[in-house]
């Protein structure tokens, strides 16, 4: 089912469908005009991976399809910070950079923080670099420390130097937040091989929009469609996933 496909039986005119498409959430946003969003939550389980991936594959989708400015050179070359709590570390493991994607495998700065504070601290020094690219950082649990305040002082710094952060939040309740997308995610079962039946699917995660400035909320079941970002809507009746649509030829790839 293709993302921006309405409900069936719904009678709309073109301007209320046009408003209805530009704004839901769908790969390949920021190629079509839309700015990747400056700070961006993602709340997964800690036993199954899904954050990191999940975050790292908004993050270059992003990435990727951000128009660039006249003048500036045609491969963007800028570092990729990657901040991890120890204790987060310890649960779910640090990046393994030969199963990055290869244009960012060299260029990850990984950060081990021995405390809340630090990730922090590192977070959004990160922000505040514009030789960065963008900032995936993993905490687990409600940290003191990460109260509205300090989300609030993430996002201007993100906001003032246009330098993205994914903030995984591992097994992690929803609390305050000024993130301007908050997404809820965690594994789902993979698509069937076309070729081979008994080999392992690709990756694929259900993942729910729930808060967003200026998209609305929903979910999908996002997987690599063939070396593109892929997404579909996900049907709550029949919990089937089914294969993925391709949703952008310019949209990247899920990490292997």
């Amino acid at each position: 089912m293709p993302l921006d496909v309405t409900r069936v039986g719904c009678t709309v005119g073109a301007a209320a469908l046009g408003h209805e498409r530009s704004s839901r959430w769908r790969p390949g946003l920021t190629a079509q005009g839309g700015a990747a969003p400056c700070h961006s939550e993602i709340f997964a389980p800690s036993g199954d991976g899904s954050g990191a991936a999940a975050a790292l594959a908004l993050a270059l989708d992003d990435w990727r399809n951000t128009p660039r400015p006249e003048g500036c050179e045609a491969e963007d070359r800028r570092a990729v910070l990657w901040v991890q709590m120890r204790e987060a570390a310890r649960l779910v493991g640090r990046p393994y950079r030969p199963g990055l994607p290869e244009d960012v495998r060299r260029r990850v700065i990984h950060v081990l923080a021995d405390t809340p504070e630090d990730a922090l601290f590192a977070l959004e020094e990160g922000v505040r670099c514009r030789d960065i690219a963008f900032v995936i950082g993993e905490m687990l649990g409600n940290p003191r420390a990460l109260d509205f305040t300090a989300s609030r002082r993430l996002t201007l710094a993100a906001e003032r130097h246009g330098v993205p952060l994914y903030l995984v939040r591992l097994d992690a309740r929803r609390d305050l937040s000024s993130a301007r997308m908050r997404w809820n995610v965690a594994s789902a079962p993979s698509p069937e091989p076309r070729w081979n039946p008994q080999a392992p699917g690709t990756p694929a995660w259900h993942a729910e929009l729930f808060r967003a400035r200026g998209h609305r909320p929903g979910e999908w079941v996002l997987g690599d469609g063939g070396r593109h970002l892929a997404a579909r809507q996900f049907e709550a009746a029949s919990k089937q996933h089914a294969p993925f649509e391709q949703a952008s030829r310019k949209a990247p790839a899920f990490p292997a």
